[in-house]
């Protein structure tokens, strides 16, 4: 590889009004606007590596600052150095002997560590001119396995192990590969029902998607038991009961109550339960697993880091493993989490509910496919309808599948009037709403 060298970082606070139409809207988080801390790495070459962690508004600049104070590593290095040793990069990331006393690998720093590997990963990527989930295709499994640490997971994973599934998932991968180019990677749909949407809203947007392919929806619950019911039978007597239907609690209940609302759904039939409790409680979520069966458990938006992960995966915790671009650090750890869900058998269907997070986890998922599970079944990507329109290279759907992303790098560039626009505090789209307020209480 050609010395590329890392001149400087580039850091906005990005932020998109959604609360305004109840876009993202959930029983906990009731007026969210989609936002991300995001950083440009500029390069000798020309080339620039983008990358993001999402957030919902207040507290970004948190998360701004930190990747800022970050971004100092890989500054003046070259991206050679950085991508043949990208474990030691994490591991320099992450354990810097001040800077770990704010987590370990949790909070804000983990998430501006994710957004400065994803940066880093779509420089690499748009260096190898090919799309991230084909530069993970293209490694042998000893590459894989050298990016990943190994160090608090060794007693669930070990790297001999991790070696035999990317063995065996190069097996047949030409024809699986086929498959994503014929038919696309499949996906459920979030957007027809938000927490904050009426049912008169559900029903319509419901038809819509029933028309354009979507055979998977998930609902929003965490009301009262009644209206969550209510709400639940309105998406069911227009999606039909052949279709699958999803649940969501973020994080709304205990445990108990978490039993209880989840059996009081089971009319609805739910393909799972999301986010029924507190994402930190992994024994929490192994009893209500055991007492709500046959509905299957789906967490891991919320988890912190691998840790987290493979001790839910240990205790039996979870049904679905919901692996997320950017509340772990980038791809490094996400490699790590898919390997381990296939040891123990766990479907993975990533979270996406946020800006950015479609245009990455498809990546993620197709080398799932390709290199780790090998596997289709119980497998969807989220997908909402907000924001991709901002993107240099927006995912593209069709007939409720993701089709494989060519163009090179990680996905997440946003275009440059976005940039400008949407910027926090400072952007005309918070400009205009300040403006807005003002009128109302002149």
């Amino acid at each position: 590889m050609a010395e590329i060298i890392i001149t400087d970082i580039r850091v906005i606070d990005l932020r998109f009004p959604t609360s305004r139409g109840q876009l993202g809207s959930d029983a906990v988080n009731t007026d969210p606007d989609y936002s991300a801390a995001y950083c440009v790495l500029r390069t000798t070459a020309g080339l620039e590596g983008h990358g993001l962690t999402f957030t919902l508004g207040r507290g970004t600049e948190l998360v701004v600052s930190a990747l800022s104070l970050l971004g100092r590593v890989v500054v003046g290095r070259t991206l050679g150095e950085l991508t043949r040793d990208l474990n030691g990069l994490y591991l320099e990331l992450t354990g810097d002997t001040q800077l770990r006393w704010l987590g370990p690998e949790k909070g804000v720093m983990h998430l501006a560590c994710g957004a400065l590997l994803n940066a880093v990963w779509d420089l690499y990527a748009r260096a190898e001119a090919k799309p991230v989930w084909r530069v993970l295709a293209d490694m042998s499994p000893e590459q894989i396995v050298s990016v990943i640490d190994f160090r608090y997971i060794a007693d669930a994973l070990t790297p001999e192990e991790a070696l035999n599934i990317l063995r065996a998932g190069k097996q047949g991968q030409a024809e699986r590969l086929q498959h994503l180019q014929d038919v696309g990677y499949p996906a459920y749909t979030t957007s027809a029902g938000w927490f904050g949407f009426s049912s008169e809203t559900i029903r319509q947007l419901c038809r819509e998607a029933i028309e354009d392919g979507w055979t998977h929806f998930k609902l929003k619950v965490g009301g009262t038991a009644e209206n969550d019911l209510r709400r639940g039978l309105v998406m069911r007597e227009e999606i039909g009961w052949t279709n699958r239907l999803m649940v969501d609690a973020n994080q709304k209940w205990g445990v108990e109550e978490a039993i209880r609302r989840t059996r009081q759904l089971a009319d609805l039939q739910p393909w799972w339960m999301e986010e029924p409790t507190n994402p930190d409680d992994i024994l929490g979520h192994a009893r209500i697993r055991q007492e709500v069966a046959p509905i299957r458990i789906a967490t891991g938006e919320h988890c912190h880091n691998s840790v987290m992960f493979k001790q839910l995966l240990q205790a039996n915790a979870i049904d679905v493993c919901q692996i997320d671009s950017c509340r772990v650090a980038s791809v490094n750890e996400n490699l790590a989490i898919m390997l381990m869900a296939a040891k123990f058998g766990v479907p993975v269907c990533p979270h996406a509910g946020g800006v950015g997070l479609c245009e990455y986890v498809q990546h993620l998922s197709i080398f799932d496919f390709l290199g780790i599970s090998c596997s289709l079944e119980n497998r969807v990507i989220e997908y909402v309808d907000h924001l991709h329109e901002h993107f240099r290279y927006p995912v593209r759907i069709r007939r409720a599948h993701y089709l494989l992303p060519q163009d090179p790098g990680y996905s997440a560039e946003i275009l440059p009037d976005s940039l400008q626009r949407y910027s926090f505090p400072g952007g005309e789209a918070w400009k205009d709403q300040r403006n807005e307020a003002h009128n109302v209480h002149a």
